[in-house]
Formats: structure tokens, C-alpha cells, sequence
């Protein structure tokens, strides 16, 4: 049996050598694998902590409203991260509202960052509770991030020069606790 030219196969030399594609999976796991190690580090650091200075971020309240950390430099401000869905968190809502009435005339600002949720249950959980006090969404988690929480209700009181001066993680147990973290620091 003869084979002739026409019947051999053709090579196509148009397509990229085999080792590009080798080195291209190679490239993405071991960007995966970066990406989990830095995730891991960050996870194990935990919380920020007392005495951090606050991390920089802007807040677009559910009305519209851009609230700007650096901005509220010089008072003392309450950052409570919670979720409609968090039933811990339903156990502190109303008595950080009534410490906001307390506190909002003495230049203690609150803000109310909502993790991972959607705006319809969040505004029924505001309404829900009767809180008054700035809140908006966490678009794409980067202010807990930023913050490095572990879970919902985690709770920051800021320093008026920008540092971190007390972290409640978990919810308050009462109205009492929350007043003396706040006068705690509007003491010093």
C-alpha cells in the first residue's frame, strides 16, 4: 500500500505550542494559591484592634448620603457592622438606637454598615427597630474587609484623633455597657 502526498495528515502549525497553555494553567493555580495565602494571614490576623488607626472608607447611606470617615476626624464615632439576617444582632438594634438619642448631641456619630445583605430586608430591619442613626450597605464588603471582622454585630468606637479605641464583637449586652465604652472614651 502506497501513500501518497494527499493522504498523509497535515500538521497545523498555526496553533500555539502546547507549553503556553502549560505554563498558562500553572500561572493561574499559583495565583490562586497567592490569593488563598493571603486570605489565610488575614483571617488569622483577626479583628483590628485597639489603638489601630481606623482604616480610610466612605459610606453611602441607603438614602444617598456619602459619609466620609476622614471627615468625622475630631469626634468620637460608633461603627457597628450587623445584617437583617444576623439574630444576634436583632438583640442589640434598639438599645444602640436609644445610645444614639442619648449621644448624638454630645458629637458622638454613629454609623450602621450592613454586611452582605439585600436593601429591601435591610430597610425593613431599620424600620423594624426604629433606627435613625446612618446605615448603608457594604457594597462588595470592602469596609469589613477593610476592618477585617469575623462575623456580625462587631461593634468599633473611634477616637477623636482616628484610632481605634473599643471593639465589642458579638452584640452588647445592655444599654449600660454601651454608654460606658462611649464615655470611656469620651473621658480621655
Amino acid at each position: 500500500m502506497m501513500m501518497t502526498q494527499e493522504n498523509q495528515p497535515e500538521t497545523n502549525n498555526s496553533s500555539p505550542p502546547r507549553r503556553w497553555g502549560f505554563i498558562f494553567a500553572w500561572a493561574l493555580v499559583l495565583g490562586l494559591l497567592g490569593t488563598l495565602g493571603f486570605g489565610l494571614v488575614r483571617a488569622q490576623q483577626g479583628s483590628i484592634g485597639v489603638g489601630s488607626r481606623v482604616p480610610d472608607f466612605t459610606l453611602t447611606t441607603f438614602e444617598g448620603e456619602q459619609i466620609r470617615i476622614a471627615d468625622l476626624r475630631g469626634q468620637v464615632v460608633l461603627i457597628n457592622f450587623w445584617a437583617s439576617w444576623c439574630t444576634t444582632c436583632e438583640l442589640e438594634a434598639r438599645e444602640l438606637e436609644q445610645v444614639f438619642q442619648m449621644y448624638k448631641d454630645r458629637g458622638v456619630v454613629f454609623l450602621g454598615v450592613d454586611y452582605v445583605d439585600t436593601e429591601p430586608e435591610a430597610l425593613t430591619y431599620l424600620a423594624r427597630y426604629g433606627i435613625t442613626y446612618p446605615n448603608g450597605p457594604d457594597m462588595e464588603t470592602r469596609i469589613s474587609q477593610a476592618f477585617r471582622i469575623v462575623g456580625v454585630p462587631e461593634t468599633y468606637i473611634v477616637d477623636p484623633e482616628g484610632r481605634v479605641a473599643d471593639v465589642m464583637i458579638g452584640p452588647y449586652p445592655s444599654v449600660e455597657m454601651i454608654i460606658h465604652d462611649l464615655e470611656t472614651v469620651l473621658g480621655q
